[in-house]
């Protein structure tokens, strides 16, 4: 039996596609024949006609993969498209590291380590990328006997 115009005016009716209208099998004689839009409202608000859930790609493999990625599994070099600067952003990079450096600054310049004009002298050093890491400027410091020697 075609019921494809009761689907079209179900589907119409509700607003929804023809592929996600429903009818209860158990009472089909009812809805071949219903051949008005009353007639179909009717058996919508009786429960015969009704809208199925719409069919979704399931979600269960991504989760399993997304917890698996927290975990750090999936992030070797054979997944790696790009460069690294592509993946983490360069300035980025830097301002995470001369924030440090300059924390570190202030705080031996407030602790009075240091005097205000090697802090300068430090600070334009590492405005200007001589230090590549917070060790590589106590390192610096420890060369050039700027840091106490009990200094860690």
């Amino acid at each position: 039996m075609d019921l494809s115009y009761q689907r079209r005016l179900a589907a119409e009716i509700l607003g929804v596609g023809e592929s996600r209208i429903a009818f209860n099998m158990e009472q089909i004689d009812k809805v071949v024949n219903a051949t008005t839009k009353d007639d179909i409202r009717r058996l919508i608000k009786d429960g015969i006609i009704y809208i199925e859930l719409p069919r979704r790609n399931s979600r269960g493999r991504w989760k399993i993969f997304h917890e698996a990625r927290k975990e750090g599994r999936h992030r070797g070099a054979g997944r790696r498209k790009g460069k690294a600067g592509a993946r983490t952003d360069h300035k980025y990079k830097w301002v995470y590291r001369i924030r440090k450096i300059r924390a570190f600054l202030k705080w031996l310049r407030n602790n009075n380590i240091i005097d205000s004009r090697t802090y300068r002298i430090l600070y334009r050093k590492a405005k200007g990328g001589t230090f590549d890491s917070l060790s590589s400027l106590k390192r610096y410091m420890k060369d050039h006997g700027l840091l106490p020697q009990n200094f860690k």
